[in-house]
C-alpha cells in the first residue's frame, strides 16, 4: 500500500523562496514535488511513502528542520478506487 499527502506550509515573511530551496536541498526520498503556491499557505509540498508512518517521519522530523516555516497542516490524500 502507499499513501500519499499534501503538506500545507505557511512561512514567515519574506521566507517562502527559502522554505522551498531548503525542503528541495534535503532531497528527501518521498517528497516528490515542492511549489509555492497563492491563497492562505505559500508552499505545498507532495509526499508520498509505502504508509502513514512513513509520511508522518517525514512531515514530523524532516521538513520542519527548515528554517523559516510557521506552520505545516498535513492532508492526507484519500483514494476511494
Amino acid at each position: 500500500m502507499s499513501a500519499r499527502a499534501y503538506v500545507l506550509i505557511e512561512t514567515s515573511v519574506g521566507k517562502t523562496k527559502d522554505v522551498v530551496l531548503g525542503i528541495r536541498k534535503l532531497n528527501l526520498a518521498g517528497v516528490t514535488e515542492v511549489n509555492v503556491v497563492t491563497g492562505p499557505y505559500d508552499v505545498i509540498a507532495v509526499v508520498e511513502g509505502t504508509d502513514l508512518t512513513a509520511i508522518s517521519n517525514l512531515v514530523t522530523s524532516k521538513i520542519p528542520t527548515v528554517g523559516g516555516i510557521e506552520k505545516t497542516i498535513t492532508c492526507m490524500a484519500v483514494d476511494f478506487a
